[in-house]
């Protein structure tokens, strides 16, 4: 029979393991993988042409092509389901294995990640950047 001790360590690590697992499943509570309804995300002003802007809260990245046209992409990595929260230029980083995305795309850059990013639909209402599923 184990200690005391041992089966408390082990009741007060288990919750620890829970995040930590849940952490890279991109789902499960909190912010859902993509938009379940149109989202405003902020000022169309805040990407210029050939830019993006990620929107972390919301897990979705927006980019601006040169003909001013707008596309946005879930950022919840193909690969493990890890929210992605680092952009570089319009090179989409994931924090878990280092897939790498374009932001303009949604196109693999670099794997473990195989598939694309999901596209979501997109458009400026009232200067404000709406996306949705």
């Amino acid at each position: 029979m184990p200690a005391r001790r041992t089966v408390l360590r082990g009741a007060a690590l288990a919750p620890v393991a829970g995040i930590a697992l849940s952490a890279c499943s991109g789902g499960g509570g909190g912010t859902p993988a993509t938009p379940t309804a149109p989202v405003e995300l902020g000022a169309e002003s805040e990407i210029a042409k050939g830019g993006a802007q990620l929107y972390r809260e919301a897990n979705v990245v927006v980019s601006r092509a040169e003909n001013g046209s707008l596309k946005a992409f879930s950022t919840i990595c193909t690969h493990a389901g890890c929210a992605i929260n680092k952009l570089q230029g319009t090179t989409l980083i994931c924090p878990c294995h280092g897939s790498e995305f374009d932001a303009a795309t949604g196109k693999v850059l670099q794997a473990p990640a195989t598939a694309p990013l999901k596209e979501l639909s997109v458009e400026a209402k009232g200067g404000k950047i709406v996306a949705g599923p």
